[in-house]
């Protein structure tokens, strides 16, 4: 299938369903939608709607029940087949980056080694460079040496963010990113992330309970029972 070159992800009746015992969950149900390069695009809904699981099935973290689902023009999920883990592992870590409402980073390494933990298992050519740039991007130079224990909340949630562009993802996918933070952090992540969207011209894919946060997006879409509704 020939797509638009600006298409970046393509998702045609994506379908996820759980089974808890004898219970079918459908936590996605027959999802389409299309994200051009550049886009900004929120997922709000209540809990239970769906909208983790569908950010999570597009950023190829979970598989499919049905459906499929293209990324920058290559099949990933489709006619029952689904790309290989080795293809899998590939997409994720050169396509990809991601942040969660939880920072993840490694209590015994300085805020410079978790930035720079990715590039441990793969390098692109003088990436390297790109961990202090980041971090003096985003505030965080002076904090390069320090622990995450020794750094706040907010400052913690800058660092995932350089984290997850070192390796100089095309997509950016952000999961309940101030989740854990006050208003005052909230506002400034948010801020961060709309610059890297209009100024560096990422493509953010994200999922916000917070409707100041999701406002900040091109493009705001509604989960309900599985399903999505442009707003």
């Amino acid at each position: 299938m020939t797509i638009e070159s600006n298409v970046l992800l393509e998702a045609r009746g994506l379908t996820r369903v759980y089974h808890r015992g004898s219970e079918k969950i459908q936590a996605v149900d027959g999802v389409s939608l299309t994200i051009r390069r550049g886009e900004f695009v929120s997922f709000m809904g209540p809990s239970g709607s769906g909208k983790t699981t569908l950010v999570n099935l597009l950023g190829c973290l979970d598989n499919p029940s049905a459906g499929e689902l293209d990324i920058a023009g290559r099949n990933i999920f489709g006619g029952g087949k689904i790309l290989g883990e080795r293809d899998l592992t590939r997409v994720r870590r050169e396509l990809f980056g991601y942040i969660f409402q939880n920072f993840y980073l490694i209590p015994t390494l300085t805020v410079r080694e978790n930035v720079a933990l990715p590039l441990a298992f793969y390098r692109k050519p003088g990436v390297e460079t790109e961990v202090e740039r980041l971090l003096a991007m985003l505030g965080m130079e002076h904090r390069m040496e320090h622990l995450p224990e020794q750094i706040s909340g907010g400052e913690m949630q800058r660092v995932a963010i350089a984290r997850a562009l070192v390796n100089r993802p095309e997509i950016l996918l952000a999961d309940e990113p101030t989740g854990n933070l006050d208003s005052k952090r909230s506002g400034e992540i948010g801020e961060i992330l709309k610059d890297l969207n209009r100024n560096a011209g990422l493509t953010i894919v994200m999922v916000s309970h917070n409707p100041e946060l999701a406002r900040l997006g091109g493009r705001l879409v509604e989960m309900r029972d599985g399903q999505a509704y442009e707003t």
